[in-house]
């Protein structure tokens, strides 16, 4: 069989372009309705799917409030309420959550996702991420943010501590005897005691391990720090390059740094963000997308801008170049990203402030689709992706396009699934289950 993509869907918000809730025929409350949400993740399971992708905040962005008051995303769902519930309306669909390693405790997190993924069946996954957005800190008790440096040294501890507690017990360690009125055995059970640097946890976890033994782990940093720990501890990788060339390099650089770390570059699949607007003609999806595009305020592009830079831009000169950016505790490689794209396309402020307010700058295929098949299969195919987390232009109807044009076209050219290969999101993605390091001969 030939290379198979791998197809995540970016669905919190439910669509990353800041104006889709503005667009004819969209949903305006979709981002923090259930029902449509439910209908959404039907579809995508429908179109084979393998993972619906939650992003998540534990603030609201940190924007003035006149581009704050144009944005969608000031309110929805907690990750870890919403997909329990989709898990009882779904069959095969992955469900991926985001929980910061920063702002929440390691027995919360092993917790709940050993918990969504005993519901669903074994769809869980954990996308660990440190927080970018500054306000959050001062939603738990901080005057300021955690420095990046310590963020990501804390998070390689998190992700030691829960994957540990996922491990509390042997596979088979609960008998239920019911003669000898013995619910488990004792000897298969294993008590944590972790005291590090960041962390004191004792353990065990009250919740059985989980039916994949861990819920997938997915990082996105594409920072120094973030590239290493997704190396040591990911599976997949929801990367940001915008370019095939830059996806290339990324690509071989991670798989080439999963092998060092002992592992198999077969077990990170790689999965670039991907803007699909799908027409009947370029000129068509071009007319959607500038469409989409004008229904951007200025406000809001240059708040985007701002966030993403991790400095303030409004009183920058909007018909000039981005002039230097210093430093700060955001997102390294977000703002890299930026200010060596404005330099190298000679943008001006204003310019790469439409570009960011709308799909913040992420790779988009834009076209029919047999176009945007094309550009999936070459990415596949040359060493840029093992697939794409895509990004819905507007709900519903970019999703409905996608799954019902560009789907069956991925199909036809055999490198897309018609149906799901197995029950769990690992089993789909084509990951190993993990070994019980406490209980190595005690498989499920």
């Amino acid at each position: 069989m030939s290379r198979q993509l791998r197809l995540g869907a970016f669905m919190r918000p439910v669509s990353i372009h800041t104006a889709s809730w503005r667009y004819p025929g969209g949903y305006p409350d979709a981002n923090f309705n259930f029902a449509d949400i439910t209908h959404f993740a039907q579809k995508l399971e429908a179109g084979c799917f393998d993972a619906f992708f939650m992003a998540d905040h534990l603030a609201v962005l940190n924007m003035p409030i006149k581009a704050l008051k144009r944005s969608a995303t000031v309110t929805s769902f907690d990750p870890l309420t919403l997909l329990p519930a989709l898990a009882v309306q779904t069959r095969h669909l992955g469900l991926i959550a985001t929980a910061s390693t920063t702002y929440n405790e390691p027995y919360h997190v092993a917790r709940k996702f050993a918990s969504l993924d005993h519901i669903s069946g074994g769809r869980a996954g954990w996308n660990l991420v440190t927080s970018a957005n500054p306000d959050e800190a001062l939603n738990f008790g901080r005057e300021q943010h955690v420095e990046h440096a310590e963020r990501y040294a804390r998070a390689r501890e998190f992700y030691d501590v829960v994957t540990g507690l996922w491990d509390s017990w042997a596979d088979d360690a609960f008998i239920r005897d019911v003669e000898a009125g013995v619910y488990f055995d004792p000897e298969k059970l294993h008590v944590l005691n972790h005291k590090g640097r960041f962390l004191s946890v004792r353990g065990p976890l009250n919740v059985a391990r989980p039916i994949q033994g861990w819920p997938v782990i997915v990082q996105a940093g594409a920072s120094e720090a973030g590239r290493q720990i997704a190396a040591e501890t990911a599976e997949v990788v929801f990367a940001s390059q915008n370019n095939l060339a830059d996806g290339r390099l990324f690509y071989a650089d991670m798989k080439e740094r999963v092998a060092r770390c002992g592992r198999s570059p077969e077990h990170l699949k790689i999965l670039p963000g991907a803007f699909v607007v799908v027409g009947d003609t370029l000129a068509e999806a071009r007319e959607k997308k500038r469409r989409l595009d004008g229904l951007v305020h200025m406000d809001s592009a240059i708040s985007s801008l701002s966030v993403r830079l991790g400095h303030d831009v409004s009183g920058f000169d909007l018909d000039a170049p981005l002039p230097p950016i210093p430093e700060s505790n955001a997102s390294k490689s977000s703002r890299q990203k930026l200010v060596e794209m404005a330099k190298s396309e000679n943008m001006t402020v204003r310019r790469l402030a439409q570009y960011v307010g709308g799909a913040y700058g992420t790779l988009e295929m834009i076209g029919t689709p047999a176009m945007i098949a094309d550009q999936m299969e070459e990415w596949l195919l040359t060493g840029g992706s093992d697939g794409f987390n895509v990004m819905f232009p507007y709900l519903p109807a970019g999703l409905d396009e996608f799954v019902d044009r560009v789907v069956p076209e991925l199909q036809r050219r055999g490198i897309f699934r018609r149906e799901y290969e197995g029950r769990t999101l690992r089993e789909n993605l084509g990951l190993p289950r993990p070994e019980n390091r406490f209980f190595p001969n005690h498989a499920a």
